[in-house]
């Protein structure tokens, strides 16, 4: 057990830092979203990681309730960095993070994640604080989206992702159809809101949304992506989610619905990295299922993906 004489002193019990960095190797200790502190209280934190292991609304294959447990573990691979690189800085110098866990709910239930999202989302927003919340399946982003609209209005959305995940027809609970509950119910700006990497069918007419699709991305390159989401998004309170299908099957196989075509990880980085100038108010990232995955490549990705949301985040500090 830890004392808090040792906490304050910062390091535990073992004689093991706690901040991060340092000593420790990377198969010990707790798996907290990068090694980051563990616990409830907010008071001391600028960013809350959250897990929301739910995947009854998946479209295919299931597996994503397993996926905060996998990004928390693939994390500490990047823990013991004590700068990002290509930054010149450590993000934890000038933010604070707090892994919360993950949020209980009837596993038979998805009204039961609903309401259990939205009174998280809710308490954590309510004390100015920044979400960044790991699924399950992309349907978790209908609540954080409902507790974001609550407080900034209309958010603009970067959605990062394969599906446009605008179908208009399904059950209440079906991660197709989110973003067309969300345009409905008037949580995104939808002139403000772009889709990156699409590369599935979808009826054009009825989107609300601008595409850049996976095919121009590849040709044209993450700059002139990121030329266009800083016109299109502009100061506008900027919510992202990213579902990691958004990638190629290449550079994150683990995932309940791949398609080739995708980014690779090293574009999404850039465009991640390039998302400093605009008013980013939260993140989720979805659809890890690590039991498709193969040597972490997908679990990896998306922690680096994470942390990448820290620098960006911390840049604006």
């Amino acid at each position: 057990m830890t004392r808090e004489s040792d906490l304050e002193n910062g390091s535990s019990s073992l004689g093991v830092p706690v901040d991060g960095h340092g000593e420790q190797p990377i198969y010990t200790g707790t798996q907290g979203f990068l090694r980051r502190v563990s616990g409830t209280d907010l008071e001391a934190a600028d960013v809350v990681v959250t897990g929301v292991p739910f995947d009854l609304a998946t479209s295919h294959r299931p597996g994503a309730r397993f996926g905060p447990d996998a990004i928390r573990k693939a994390s500490a691979n990047l823990a013991w960095e004590s700068k990002r690189w290509p930054w010149s800085f450590n993000a934890f110098e000038r933010i604070s993070v707090l892994d919360f866990g993950d949020l209980l709910f009837s596993p038979g239930q998805p009204e039961s994640m609903v309401a259990a999202v939205q009174q998280h989302a809710g308490r954590v927003l309510a004390a100015d604080k920044t979400l960044l919340t790991f699924g399950g399946d992309h349907y978790i982003s209908l609540p954080l989206l409902r507790e974001h609209a609550r407080k900034f209005g209309p958010v603009a959305l970067l959605h990062f992702g394969a599906h446009t995940e605008t179908r208009r027809q399904g059950g209440p609970f079906e991660g197709g159809t989110l973003l067309c509950q969300a345009y409905h119910e008037g949580l995104v700006a939808p002139d403000d809101s772009v889709q990156i990497g699409i590369r599935t069918d979808y009826e054009r007419s009825r989107n609300p949304f601008t595409v850049l699709d996976a095919a121009w991305i590849n040709d044209h390159g993450a700059q002139q992506a990121l030329d266009e989401i800083r016109v299109i998004v502009g100061d506008k309170p900027c919510y992202v989610s990213f579902d990691i299908d958004c990638l190629d099957p290449a550079y994150a196989p683990g995932t309940g619905t791949p398609v080739c075509g995708g980014l690779t990880t090293d574009c999404a980085l850039k465009i991640l990295r390039g998302l400093t100038p605009l008013n980013l108010v939260g993140m989720d990232l979805v659809e890890v299922a690590p039991v498709y995955d193969h040597a972490e490549v997908t679990a990896l990705a998306a922690a680096t993906m994470a942390m990448e949301f820290l620098y960006v985040l911390a840049a604006r500090k």
